[in-house]
């Protein structure tokens, strides 16, 4: 007894540990203080509105989400095949070929970053918002292939099977069965994907240019010469959009374990 109140307190102390920065941005972004201090002397909303009137994060708030989405949705076209061949073939090199699709989880940023700026726009010379992109697919890749794998295995089989001995070829079954069934897999992964696109530094760092800058770089460059509260407020509505988006994936998670 005594051992499980133990536990429960530390779990309490380690949750308060990381709570307590996070309330201390949000409650330094209604500061009326001219830099970041806490606590605060007054309250005000003016740091919200200067954040939606930075042109700076506002274009690079809106190439992140092109990115992001653009990222995501090309990890889903070819993500979501390879996944489904290595849950269901038996492919030669099967353990390798998925530890490669998975090693920019493994890899740190720093060297995607790196080795796509290098590859791709130094020895190729293609555009740095090509380069970009394609870091962020590389990015968003082993999110659809572990998420998206892990559904296709707890897919029933012998519905596949049946589906082919009534007549339908293998691919008509991918996209008439299998897709419809995985849709809470495919969702979930493209939401995951899309939040690590979205808030990714180290690969936004590096193929970052004139007129092409991921908003948590743009940040980081504001903090450089600025660090007023408007930093804060940025941060709280990032948060906010982050926690939105994972509610929407644990719902979907939660309604596919039911179904």
């Amino acid at each position: 007894m005594r051992k499980n109140i133990g536990l429960k307190s530390f779990a309490w102390l380690v949750f308060a540990f990381l709570l307590i920065p996070l309330l201390i941005i949000v409650i330094t972004s209604f500061g009326t203080n001219s830099t970041i201090q806490f606590p605060i002397k007054g309250f005000t909303f003016n740091w919200y509105g200067k954040v939606f009137q930075n042109e700076s994060f506002m274009d690079s708030f809106v190439l992140s989400l092109e990115v992001a989405f653009i990222g995501t949705l090309a990890a889903l076209i070819i993500g979501v095949p390879a996944a489904y061949s290595l849950a269901r073939h038996k492919v030669f090199g099967r353990n390798w070929i998925k530890s490669f699709f998975l090693s920019p989880t493994i890899v740190p940023g720093l060297v995607v970053g790196y080795a796509v700026y290098q590859f791709v726009v130094i020895q190729f010379q293609f555009p740095i918002l090509q380069g970009l992109m394609l870091g962020h697919f590389l990015i968003c890749l082993p999110y659809v292939i572990r998420v998206v794998g892990s559904t296709i295995e707890q897919l029933d089989f012998s519905i596949e099977e049946v589906s082919w001995t009534l007549g339908c070829t293998k691919l008509q079954t991918f996209f008439k069965i299998v897709i419809p069934n995985i849709t809470s897999g495919i969702f979930a992964s493209f939401m995951l994907a899309f939040i690590n696109s979205f808030n990714n530094i180290p690969v936004s760092q590096f193929l970052s240019g004139p007129g092409v800058t991921m908003l948590p770089t743009s940040l980081m460059n504001y903090i450089e010469y600025n660090y007023d509260p408007s930093v804060s407020a940025l941060s709280v509505v990032l948060m906010l959009g982050t926690i939105v988006l994972m509610f929407i994936i644990e719902k979907t998670l939660g309604l596919a374990s039911i179904s």
